[in-house]
């Protein structure tokens, strides 16, 4: 009788994490990388933080994100409780984006970053002054006032 072996890869057992989505173990610093541990979800976040609010203002930053990535990443850190938006025109709908307590929690994480790019990267500086917010005071139209 002859024995074959698989060339398959054994299965790997799915981590918790894995059931929400995620690729990586449940690792906290792997976890919170598959939520904003891409290239631009931090910008999107110090840029809210900054005070900029409106699509377009997000996509003057000075890093010159692409319009589709700009759309993916407001969607996915929606989806994530990071942020939430509200409707502040009615045609064509627009709408003002805000952290929730859950981003503005990653304040301090970007700290982290800028203190130890200060420290470490000649040349860095931490972006001053924060934006002019072109949506303050216009209140927010509720789905009920929207119209169909």
């Amino acid at each position: 009788m002859q024995v074959t072996h698989s060339r398959r890869k054994p299965k790997r057992i799915k981590a918790k994490t894995e059931a929400r989505g995620f690729l990586r173990s449940p690792c906290a610093v792997a976890c919170t990388l598959d939520l904003v541990g891409d290239k631009w979800s931090l910008l999107v976040v110090r840029d809210l933080l900054r005070g900029n609010v409106t699509y377009g203002e997000l996509q003057n930053s000075p890093e010159g994100i692409p319009t589709n990535i700009l759309a993916d990443r407001l969607k996915r850190l929606e989806e994530a409780g990071l942020i939430a938006k509200s409707a502040y025109q009615e045609h064509p709908v627009r709408y003002a984006y805000e952290l929730t307590e859950k981003g503005k929690a990653l304040g301090d994480v970007l700290l982290a970053y800028v203190r130890w790019g200060k420290k470490h990267i000649p040349g860095t500086r931490a972006l001053e002054n924060p934006a002019p917010h072109s949506v303050r005071g216009r209140k927010p139209i509720r789905k009920q006032d929207r119209k169909s």
